[in-house]
């Protein structure tokens, strides 16, 4: 009898490892690992968001409309809960990315504006603080492309024979992925640029 168990359980490892369940195992491990990086990574871009308004109200008061738009928008950020579930609801991964992507766009009209603050991009917090968003930035696009590549590799698998159909005996579906609309402009780290004002002329 337990030679038979040992054989049973043999053919059944067998079974699993050729059909992909494995491979299937792997890849999905490997999605969420994609997807807790982009989490982290947007996470430290909206921590950095007060100090950010915070110093810039100090030499641009004026800019009210544009402060208040960088304020709401980390808000709507936070107020997004980014779970390992979400990625097996497309709806609400779309919610996420909507939410980061206005952030996006609201701090490059905020980096607009400080241009016109030669003593703001002087300022040293302020600097420190460019250089620490530029990083995330750049971060933040190697960690959506990694997510996105081990999307795609999870998709293709449970989409293709034989793994279909082990994926459709476990109840393993599609992940939702970024939208690849804008994908460069939305990647790209922001522009800081710290050159002196050219003097104006007499």
């Amino acid at each position: 009898m337990r030679r038979f168990l040992t054989v049973l359980a043999a053919l059944a490892t067998l079974s699993l490892t050729n059909c992909g369940y494995n491979a299937i195992q792997s890849e999905d491990e490997q999605v969420k690992a994609s997807w807790s990086e982009v989490v982290s990574q947007y996470q430290r871009r909206a921590d950095l968001v007060p100090n950010l308004v915070n110093t810039v109200k100090g030499y641009a008061q004026q800019e009210k409309d544009v402060l208040i738009g960088v304020t709401n928008a980390r808000a709507k950020v936070g107020s997004i809960q980014a779970t390992q579930e979400m990625l097996n609801d497309p709806g609400q991964f779309q919610k996420f990315e909507s939410a980061q992507n206005e952030l996006s766009g609201a701090l490059s009209r905020l980096l607009v504006v400080t241009e016109n603050y030669p003593q703001l991009k002087s300022d040293a917090l302020f600097r420190d603080l460019m250089s620490q968003l530029e990083g995330t930035e750049n971060r933040i696009a190697v960690a959506r492309n990694r997510y996105i590549k081990a999307v795609q590799d999870y998709n293709v698998t449970i989409r293709s024979f034989p793994t279909n159909v082990t994926a459709r005996m476990f109840g393993y579906k599609e992940r939702p992925n970024f939208t690849v609309e804008n994908e460069k402009e939305i990647s790209a780290a922001p522009k800081v640029d710290f050159s002196p004002m050219p003097a104006p002329s007499k």
